[in-house]
């Protein structure tokens, strides 16, 4: 079996205090008043965190988030401080570990919403569109195949859950919770932010299918956070294999929804085990993003 362990669990004290697990990253205190955002090498799908992870995969996310978060901040402001750890004078052992993998940002107060952008009939949408013509609610037009383009990029939130499934709502619950006002502007940030990575990934040869944002206040402003246009957070689809109305080969987690879709998983707890051949390929996937997008980011 392909060794796929955790690399914080495995690892002897890091000698800073955790403040937060989550399903992928923890977060660590740090000095005035800031925090270590560390992505790990988990996996997580379906809001199940697997017992295997993808080696290398905790790099990968942090160079794209990196690189997202300088190219956006004229759109939207965001919590990155530096990837640079040096500052933080880590025990060498630590710093060794922890470099490449994470960022130092600012404390964040986190809005419980995740603002998801749909471009293309996808994955959970197209499900629902077969039953009922609508995606989280929202009707579409009829005749629309698997993977169509959609007229315009909707907006299609759901309210977060650290230890289960996230409940797809309308914006009018998310007004609901938050207000009309930070309900629109968690909209319109999250369109523009959408358009201009769609725009980018398409100078790499990447159709952006959909992806999704997490906000929060720093000081009051409404902030961006977490990651960043990352193959966990997004659809990537190489554009040369683009084919309207067919499955596409994804640069994401797309060898583990295949395996899923054929091992008759419930998506329940526990997560089945996966094939190392599974592991290696979306392993592979991340990296092709990663070198196409670095390409156009630099």
């Amino acid at each position: 079996m392909l060794e796929t362990r955790d690399v914080l669990l495995t690892c002897p004290d890091l000698g800073l205090t955790r403040v937060h697990k989550g399903k992928v990253r923890e977060v660590f205190s740090v000095p005035n008043d800031r925090l270590l955002l560390v992505a790990t090498d988990r996996l997580s799908a379906f809001d199940v965190v697997f017992d295997q992870g993808i080696p290398g995969k905790g790099r990968v996310l942090t160079a794209l988030s990196v690189l997202w978060f300088h190219a956006t901040r004229g759109i939207m402001p965001n919590h990155l401080i530096c990837a640079d750890l040096s500052g933080l004078h880590l025990a060498p052992a630590t710093s060794e570990l922890l470099s490449g993998r994470s960022m130092v940002v600012e404390r964040a107060r986190r809005i419980d919403v995740e603002c998801v952008i749909r471009g293309y009939l996808a994955g959970s949408g197209w499900r629902e569109y077969q039953k009922s013509q609508t995606v989280c609610g929202i009707p579409l037009s009829p005749g629309l195949r698997l993977n169509d383009r959609l007229p315009e990029p909707i907006f299609t939130p759901a309210l977060k859950n650290d230890v289960g499934h996230d409940e797809n709502v309308s914006e009018a619950v998310v007004a609901h919770h938050l207000g009309a006002d930070v309900a629109s502007r968690l909209r319109d940030a999250s369109q523009a932010l959408y358009g201009f990575a769609a725009a980018t990934c398409k100078a790499a040869d990447i159709i952006l299918a959909d992806t999704k944002f997490e906000f929060g206040w720093v000081n009051g402003e409404l902030t961006l956070i977490d990651e960043l246009f990352t193959p966990d957070s997004s659809r990537f689809w190489p554009a040369e294999r683009y084919r309207a109305g067919e499955p596409i080969d994804s640069l994401d987690k797309e060898p583990l929804r295949a395996f899923v879709a054929e091992s008759g998983w419930n998506m329940q707890p526990p997560a089945p085990q996966l094939p190392d051949a599974v592991v290696q390929e979306t392993s592979a996937r991340y990296d092709s993003a990663l070198k196409r997008l670095q390409a156009i980011l630099g």
